[in-house]
């Protein structure tokens, strides 16, 4: 496995070893247990095109097409992907920021894809989400401390000094002074106001984190100090990740398991390991064809991507990946190919893949 920020402590140091084993009963990566705490099958969010003072649909954009995901409990699952291939879609859907069109959204074994805006209130505590813009997500007229206490209010706690101790306690877990409650979001760096957006979301004592971007927005150097704060917090508070991100980079560095995303759909889902020593999909080698490493050893390596992503709003048939796949044939523009299982770490929806051997 290549590293992204050589003095970084290694993931193996941070992380649980990961699992191998998959379940034949299922097209998923199966965990080592049954402590799944999110398992969304078949998600499907189409946005109508409308036009006119009626507002007539005339079109759809397939944002997310059927994916399938699993996340197991204090795990990462990465979700990768160009801009616009409707991961950041899928992030809002499982919070039910968003109402799924089709499909499932099992969050601790509870299908919650119908519930109410009233019945998710309970579960709200349970899920949160850490935003791409640090500066956008934090209220510029509320102090830090306001803007944690606010959380805190949420799950019933009302002694004005209790909310205090615990805000200076949530603060330093995330590196932060605990002076800094009585600051303004603008007096800060980057840095420090994702960390603070960190200790918000929390705040209400969740499960499972909602990473949209987390980085991106952030130095090199900098991305580095949160992605390891993330993952002493998943190890110290046995919390569970879908981290969504652009950049391969990252979610190598970061993630158990990872799903490769686009036009709406998951193109290859492998183990961290197993994807970047085995990358299988075209698409996926070309990614990582571009990322720069300093390791010596060779890495299986993909053409060079030609022409723009196709519109969701008219997506192409068989393979969404055909327009721009130099291996694509007559098979891939006619026919939906769905998720190949390559073996018990790896599955990838190419209808060229051999299992042995790597795409040349």
């Amino acid at each position: 496995m290549f590293s992204l920020f050589p003095n970084l402590v290694p993931r193996s140091s941070i992380l649980v070893p990961r699992s191998s084993i998959l379940d034949p009963r299922s097209s998923f990566l199966a965990p080592r247990s049954s402590d799944l705490i999110l398992k969304v099958e078949g998600l499907k969010k189409y946005f109508p095109i409308t036009r006119g003072f009626l507002q007539s649909v005339t079109g759809w954009i397939k944002a997310v097409d059927g994916v399938d995901l699993e996340i197991e409990s204090g795990r990462t699952l990465g979700l990768v992907g160009e801009s616009g291939c409707g991961k950041t879609t899928v992030g809002r859907l499982v919070l039910k920021l968003l109402e799924p069109d089709e499909g499932s959204i099992v969050y601790r074994g509870v299908d919650i894809s119908k519930f109410s805006p009233e019945e998710m209130k309970p579960l709200r505590r349970e899920m949160q989400i850490i935003f791409q813009d640090p500066y956008g997500s934090l209220n510029p007229r509320m102090t830090v401390g306001q803007s944690i206490e606010e959380g805190l209010r949420t799950i019933g706690m009302k002694g004005r000094g209790e909310r205090k101790e615990r805000v200076t306690e949530l603060l330093q877990m995330v590196g932060i002074a605990p002076s800094a409650s009585e600051r303004y979001p603008h007096e800060f760096s980057g840095g420090q106001r994702q960390r603070i957006g960190i200790a918000r979301a929390l705040s209400v004592k969740p499960s499972l984190l909602i990473c949209d971007e987390p980085v991106s927005a952030l130095d090199v150097s900098i991305q580095a100090q949160i992605l390891n704060l993330l993952k002493e917090l998943q190890e110290n508070l046995g919390l569970s990740y879908l981290f969504i991100s652009h950049d391969l980079h990252v979610v190598g560095y970061i993630s158990d398991v990872v799903a490769v995303m686009y036009l709406g759909k998951i193109m290859e889902y492998a183990t961290t390991d197993e994807l970047f020593e085995r990358p299988l999909h075209p698409y996926t080698l070309a990614l990582l064809s571009a990322v720069p490493s300093a390791e010596k050893r060779s890495r299986p390596k993909g053409q060079p991507l030609s022409g723009d992503v196709p519109t969701p709003m008219n997506p192409p048939p068989g393979c969404k990946f055909q327009v721009r796949c130099p291996l694509s044939e007559e098979r891939c523009r006619k026919e939906e190919i769905p998720l190949i299982r390559v073996n018990e770490q790896h599955q990838v929806r190419c209808w060229k893949v051999h299992p042995q051997k790597p795409l040349e």
